[in-house]
């Protein structure tokens, strides 16, 4: 049985992850978000295409590095693009 290596580029995706919900919060806290409406098809929270965002970008990482043999470089680049165009468009 194999076991998942941690690369740098990985930990450093999912130390993100956690940075990010920790910034997010105290912002929350300090200037709470109204909904509005972007390219998702509803009206969303920063929270809530945070949460959107993240849920996608891990599933790409995941799959990026769990099904190709891509650099997991790139796997973070593709998630960090597609976590920045939902958080400020969706």
């Amino acid at each position: 049985m194999e076991w998942m290596a941690w690369t740098l580029p990985t930990a450093l995706f999912f130390a993100g992850i956690a940075a990010l919900l920790a910034g997010m919060t105290l912002w929350e806290l300090v200037s709470p978000s109204g909904e509005r409406r972007g390219y998702l098809p509803i009206q969303t929270t920063r929270g809530d295409r945070l949460f959107m965002g993240l849920l996608g970008s891990a599933f790409v990482h995941l799959i990026v590095v769990g099904l190709t043999d891509w650099s997991s470089w790139f796997a973070s680049a593709i998630s960090l693009l597609g976590l920045i165009l939902i958080i400020k468009w969706g």
